[in-house]
């Protein structure tokens, strides 16, 4: 029987065009059918230099897929070349490209001696979704366009994340953990966002080491790293947000890094120092236990719901009901990140269930036992759902309708006081004055 993926929280791998546009002057050529960037393009914000609508696209028709699309997509990248000005042009191909069997790596390397590099990625929606589909731009970027190199930086270190775009504070969080990885000493190097680009991807193969930031999106990219390039890497699985896993995130990194003990502990205490400082000037705030939640629920992809599991239980010290992976998580990774939902302070384990039922998901939620107010912490899909059943309610994954995120970030020491903010604004609103 057919499977029908009700309020779906990811896009079809294509989506994966926005990994590319996050990359500074670097343009999606796209090998499909008409309209496929305007469908995949919800989200707020753009690079800030090409738009998604002016993306060179093929428009696959019926004449395409009769004869082929070679010609066309060839004449495509050839007038990209000439009218659009950009460092890096990546060629991602849809379902109809695909399923007729059109060359693509045999068009793409015909410019080869091209001013600008030109490489491609197989992307089709019927493989995979935009999860899936950032790690293929990725490996396709390093295995492409990067060359071999003897050249190392010692201490130079390259960040990974969440993904582009569909992450809501994928460029805050991105920026927050470059800054804790240079209070360590070391130097960060990140691909995405302003400032950022070729120059930047240039840089890839001379660092001391990767740094994945993510549950399981980007260790296929990381793992392809290690092995052309001999670079090891460190996956740290879980976003750290608040003072208990941002401690322990950068006594991971500082020790894989070789960096003084001393030097990381004196950080990690001035930080603290700081984060308790403001819990402690709101704990009558935090201590109100008329309408703040006991228990809580996350349905959101793999990084959220675990690293607000953590953020939740360790930092605040409630307790989880079953929590809700909605990312389409591969079955190759699901068993490590069912064992970090089971590795929570004060001895409590999450049950975590991997599922893109949204309808089944809220019934569940509307059945669980709370012991008082709900939290839920979502994409915009909870939102009525919280109010159905009187929860509070925070919008922290895609899709993200009614909020603007522009620069926050819910990472590390910071960002933990930045979720509480959202969490306990949503609770006060039910205090009647």
């Amino acid at each position: 029987m057919a499977k029908i993926l009700d309020q779906p929280r990811y896009k079809c791998a294509l989506a994966a065009m926005q990994t590319v546009h996050s990359i500074t002057r670097a343009l999606p050529i796209l090998h499909s059918g008409p309209g496929c960037a305007q469908k995949l393009n919800d989200n707020l914000g753009t690079s800030g230099l090409f738009s998604p609508n002016i993306f060179p696209c093929t428009s696959v028709s019926e004449k395409e897929v009769v004869f082929g699309g070679n010609e066309k997509l060839k004449d495509t990248i050839e007038n990209a070349l000439k009218v659009i000005d950009a460092d890096l042009y990546v060629v991602l191909t849809g379902c109809t490209s695909e399923i007729i069997g059109d060359d693509v790596e045999s068009v793409t390397k015909e410019f080869a001696s091209a001013s600008k590099p030109v490489i491609y990625a197989n992307t089709p929606g019927f493989k995979g979704n935009n999860f899936v589909g950032h790690d293929w731009i990725l490996t396709a970027i390093f295995d492409q366009y990067l060359k071999q190199t003897d050249k190392r930086e010692k201490g130079v270190v390259n960040i990974f994340a969440g993904i582009p775009m569909h992450d809501p504070f994928w460029l805050g969080n991105l920026r927050a953990l470059e800054k804790l990885v240079s209070e360590l000493g070391l130097t960060p190097n990140s691909i995405f966002g302003h400032g950022r680009g070729i120059k930047n991807i240039d840089k890839i193969p001379q660092a001391g080491f990767n740094l994945l930031v993510s549950p399981w999106v980007g260790l296929e990219s990381v793992q392809f790293l290690e092995k052309k390039f001999g670079t090891p890497y460190l996956h740290y699985p879980v976003l750290p947000i608040g003072a208990f896993e941002t401690s322990k995130f950068l006594r991971a990194v500082g020790n894989f890094a070789g960096v003084n003990s001393k030097r990381t502990e004196q950080l990690v205490a001035q930080h603290e120092d700081e984060y308790y400082y403001y819990i402690e000037r709101y704990a009558d705030v935090f201590l109100e236990t008329r309408i703040m939640s006991k228990r809580f629920v996350t349905v959101s992809d793999a990084q959220y719901s675990l690293a607000v599991t953590k953020f939740l239980v360790n930092d605040l010290g409630m307790f989880p009901t079953r929590q809700y992976i909605t990312d389409g998580t591969p079955e190759q990774y699901r068993e490590k990140i069912i064992e970090e939902f089971k590795n929570l302070n004060y001895g409590i384990e999450a049950d975590a269930q991997f599922s893109t039922d949204g309808y089944q998901i809220h019934k569940e939620i509307e059945q669980a036992d709370f012991a008082g107010y709900p939290l839920i912490v979502g994409s915009n899909w909870e939102k009525k759902l919280a109010q159905e059943i009187g929860g509070h309610f925070v919008n922290v994954s895609y899709p993200v309708i009614e909020r603007l995120i522009i620069n926050s970030s819910i990472a590390g020491y910071g960002g933990g006081l930045k979720l509480l903010e959202d969490i306990y604004s949503a609770a006060l609103t039910k205090l009647s004055l």
